[in-house]
């Protein structure tokens, strides 16, 4: 990324030909991230993050659906999975009064069935919304299953896949979802850099407006040294992503066995016979997490937060039917590709110290 703060300065598009050399190095960039996705250079468009890819995906499809008018009242159904993250829960609430948006439930598994899918399907329904693996859960979705479902209608699925790049391989081709979320910090490449992966033939419209770049659908200087970055990241991990899904499988099973020995069986794996990324847990201790967090200093995990608004993490807990007894017990632990067995070995050792410590408190 260096040299395009520097050297190579110029933006994109300009006739200059060290323009056309950014512009080139860009279009590598964007080779890279659709070899990550599993599709075609020119069906990604880059953006901020995974935010506004998000909001690029479900606004620009619905704005364009209709050619730019929201439709009568009534007539306009969109379909948002309940664990969704909270740009697309806003996206979906702000398209306005005359579209109805009905939530897809999550069991206790964690994982929808697509048959529910089906049928919440109408005549109407402009769009569904379900992500591909749960940050809080690890769950991983049936996509494919309920893209099926969806096109056997005519309707557009859009895709949060911003969780699962970087822990397992992602085909877009398999899953079949029509636009697909990217971030570019999930797999180690530079904050604040993302990008919309936009099924060929598929036109969506823009949600912000000046000078046309980005294939028309994002205006303003192209970020060229975040998005070279993402390429970069984007190669990388599309060559890693199997041999790191097996390596951080591994660790996750060796952490979870390690705390429930350590502590004698009491704690439990939320949705453990679902399939799930092979990075994250879900965790009851049999005290409060929040007091483990203060015991436990030196180990880094995520604890429910907030209960109004809920934060991501008791949002998602509650879905699955887990009472405020049990979200206040529970941990989410990631683990990354420089994790290694010492320091899982260590994590399970300050935990099981720190559940001693709040229990005899």
């Amino acid at each position: 990324m260096q040299s395009y703060w520097s050297t190579h300065f110029l933006l994109p598009g300009q006739v200059h030909s060290q323009a056309q050399a950014v512009s080139e190095a860009l279009e590598g960039a964007r080779e890279g991230v659709a070899s990550l996705v599993g599709c075609e250079p020119f069906e990604i468009v880059f953006t901020g993050g995974g935010t506004e890819a998000n909001n690029l995906a479900v606004h620009g499809l619905l704005l364009n659906r209709e050619s730019g008018r929201q439709p009568s009242q009534g007539t306009g159904h969109v379909l948002v999975s309940d664990l969704e993250h909270d740009s697309v829960l806003s996206a979906a609430a702000g398209l306005g009064a005359s579209w109805e948006v009905e939530t897809i439930t999550c069991p206790p598994s964690g994982v929808i069935d697509p048959d529910q899918v089906r049928e919440l399907l109408r005549p109407e329904t402009r769009l569904v919304c379900v992500q591909l693996a749960s940050p809080v859960l690890g769950t991983i979705q049936p996509i494919r299953e309920i893209a099926d479902a969806c096109h056997n209608l005519g309707v557009p699925l859009h895709c949060d896949a911003t969780q699962a790049f970087g822990k397992m391989p992602v085909d877009v081709m398999r899953l079949r979802a029509d636009t697909l979320a990217v971030s570019g910090h999930k797999f180690y490449g530079p904050k604040g850099s993302g990008a919309v992966y936009i099924r060929r033939g598929l036109q969506l419209s823009p949600i912000a407006f000046g000078e046309p770049r980005e294939m028309g659908l994002r205006p303003g200087a192209e970020n060229v040294p975040a998005w070279i970055g993402l390429g970069a990241a984007a190669s990388l991990s599309a060559k890693c992503a199997e041999e790191a899904s097996t390596t951080l499988l591994s660790l996750r099973e060796r952490f979870s066995k390690g705390v429930i020995d350590s502590l004698k069986g009491e704690p439990s794996v939320l949705c453990s016979d679902s399939p799930r990324l092979s990075n994250t847990v879900a965790l009851e201790l049999p005290c409060n997490a929040r007091q483990v967090q203060r015991a436990a200093r030196q180990l880094v995990f995520t604890a429910p937060l907030s209960d109004a608004p809920p934060d991501e993490m008791t949002r998602a807990l509650r879905v699955i039917g887990r009472t405020e007894s049990q979200i206040a017990r529970t941990i989410c632990v990631s683990l990354g590709w420089t994790s290694s067995q010492e320091q899982v070995d260590r994590a399970v050792e300050l935990l099981a110290d720190a559940c001693e410590v709040v229990a005899v408190s």
